[in-house]
């Protein structure tokens, strides 16, 4: 069995993770809390973090703490972030990772399909760190990780409303670094390739699309959500804390290749 990284300054830390229920954000769920934080996560159900949270109490860590929220209720989820200070203490790391990649033709977007895209994918990531980072800063600083997409560096077709938004992203990203650098928050983007998760099996994943990956990808490995998680944890950790403004493609090499359509 492999063995990877421990990271002790991430020991006790507050860590918040948006859409932590499944996919890739139960897997950063799991992570942090094997290096000892104190995860606490979001979902959409009321009831949707109990069987993470007996899983994580089963491998023998803390219990995460768990609230549903609506991410693009912009108050409701601010005030949930609020509380998670107000209950745990200071949010040191932030993963803003709650998003859908739902297909669909350009022709079928309307104005209202467009807003709703933006604020499940873009917008809440905005008002999560502003939200925390005063707490953040008064703590001695921390890290925000924004989960990002190699689809937009792609092209990838039908997915207008969720390109744009992680395109969006990086923008963010930059920007944030810069103006929260004299604050101590370290701002950067973990930008994740075809991951292999339930919800994309079960829409997406048949042989065909897996050698279709394959074959753009440099390594013939399929993804999951565990090479997503531990390059987070190195971003999270004061092992990377003279990175900040980065974008960090975990993508098996496959943005160097032609679209696959």
């Amino acid at each position: 069995m492999t063995s990877y990284a421990t990271y002790p300054s991430l020991r006790g830390r507050v860590v918040f993770i948006s859409g932590g229920s499944s996919g890739i954000g139960a897997e950063l769920v799991r992570a942090f809390a094997a290096q000892g934080c104190q995860v606490a996560f979001c979902g959409t159900r009321p009831d949707g973090g109990q069987a993470l949270i007996d899983d994580v109490l089963g491998a023998g860590f803390g219990a995460p703490w768990y609230a549903a929220c609506d991410v693009r209720d912009t108050h409701a989820y601010q005030a949930l972030l609020k509380r998670v200070v107000a209950e745990l203490g200071p949010v040191q790391v932030l993963v803003n990772n709650a998003g859908r990649d739902d297909r669909h033709a350009m022709e079928e977007l309307t104005p209202e399909m467009w807003d709703e895209r933006l604020s499940l994918n873009l917008k809440h990531y905005f008002f999560a760190i502003q939200a925390l980072a005063p707490a953040m800063a008064g703590a001695g600083g921390g890290s925000v990780i924004n989960m990002g997409s190699v689809s937009w560096m792609r092209g990838r077709p039908n997915l207008t409303g969720y390109t744009t938004a992680k395109a969006g992203i990086l923008g963010l990203t930059r920007t944030l670094a810069r103006e929260l650098g004299g604050r101590n928050i370290r701002v950067n983007a973990i930008v994740p390739g075809a991951i292999v998760t339930e919800r994309q099996t079960t829409l997406h994943r048949d042989p065909a699309a897996d050698q279709q990956f394959l074959d753009a990808q440099c390594l013939k490995i399929r993804l999951d959500p565990g090479h997503v998680a531990r390059p987070t944890l190195f971003m999270s950790a004061d092992d990377s804390n003279g990175m900040t403004g980065q974008h960090v493609l975990v993508d098996a090499g496959i943005a160097q290749q032609s679209v696959i359509t």
